[in-house]
């Protein structure tokens, strides 16, 4: 079961007697907590109605006793336990979830791990409740999911601006929204959300970062490289070279991955770019200057660099100038 599928059952007033969230996504986790919080219980009953709980404050059984309780002046009362992977003795809530009061809806958030289904906990909260699992997003739906967050709030996004986003965060769901929340804040009666957009609102610079960075390596603009890493270097916070280098990486991977394929068209690859018809076309130009040569040099090259970023076979020489030296390797 989803996020959106929860919530949707607690419009409709359908109830499970526990909720178990878990899992290493955040942002679903939340969303479900805050609609447990604010929505399933009108204001009027709230007050007498909801219990909160932390897992690092809370002990076991007072969380127990408050869902043993009967609500008053209502049908419903909603328990929350936030960040329940902090709580100790969290398994003596077994003979509780065991046999849940029908009138309260215990809904219990447990970020960054999940439960072993080999456990008795597990089974028992899968029998009559629902396990919710969010999972990190994969990084090539990220691009998707920012387009698709986007257009479900009545904004358009432009393909560079959705790079441009994803390559600066990362597959922070929660951050990615609060800055298009705050973008779409500042655009007055304007739907469409730009690069320049982008650059004013997030801090990223729309001709300096890590997407230019990989065109231009894919197009063997060595000039065009090196202004790129120079502005990096006056700026640190820009793009570290742990953002650039898998990035690097996975653009050289999907070219790695053409040369073998028999279909080499536009058409035939674009399932490499995410359906992506204007990425398609500019790795096979890319794969025409580097050759399965200089693809398998890049790979190498990559790696290498990667290791001396960290330390290894390296004496601390700068990002900057550890960038230079790879693009202009790879180039050669």
């Amino acid at each position: 079961m989803s996020a959106e599928k929860i919530i949707n059952d607690w419009k409709k007033k359908l109830y499970k007697p526990v909720y178990w969230l878990e899992g290493e996504e955040d942002y679903y986790i939340d969303k479900v907590m805050d609609y447990a919080e604010h929505q399933i219980l009108p204001e009027s009953e709230a007050g007498f109605n909801l219990s909160v709980f932390y897992g690092k404050d809370a002990a076991w059984s007072d969380v127990v006793n408050a869902c043993m309780r009967y609500p008053m002046f209502a049908e419903k009362q909603v328990v929350l336990l936030k960040e329940a992977q902090q709580m100790r003795d969290i398994e003596k809530l077994e003979n509780y979830i065991e046999n849940p009061l029908a009138s309260t809806i215990f809904v219990v958030s447990y970020k960054e791990k999940t439960l072993d289904k080999r456990k008795t906990l597990y089974k028992t909260i899968k029998k009559d409740g629902e396990i919710f699992t969010s999972e990190k997003i994969k990084d090539y739906n990220l691009t998707k999911w920012i387009t698709d967050y986007v257009q479900s709030q009545s904004f358009s996004m432009s393909a560079k601006a959705v790079q441009l986003l994803a390559d600066h965060i990362g597959s922070d769901l929660s951050r990615i929204v609060n800055e298009i929340e705050k973008i779409t804040v500042n655009l007055g009666q304007r739907k469409s959300i730009t690069e320049d957009d982008i650059e004013r609102y997030v801090g990223v610079s729309k001709e300096y970062n890590a997407f230019e960075l990989q065109n231009a390596v894919a197009k063997k603009d060595l000039a065009k490289a090196i202004r790129i890493i120079q502005y990096f270097e006056a700026n640190p916070k820009a793009a570290p070279i742990q953002l650039i280098l898998p990035s690097l990486y996975g653009f050289f991977s999907k070219l790695y991955v053409y040369f073998g394929m028999a279909d080499k068209s536009e058409n035939g690859i674009k399932g490499l770019f995410y359906n992506n018809p204007y990425a398609a076309k500019e790795a096979i130009t890319s794969a025409k200057l580097y050759s399965y040569t200089g693809v398998e040099q890049a790979l190498l090259l990559l790696h290498e660099y990667n290791l001396k970023s960290v330390g290894i076979n390296d004496n601390g020489t700068s990002d900057a100038s550890l960038l230079k030296e790879l693009v202009v390797k790879m180039m050669n």
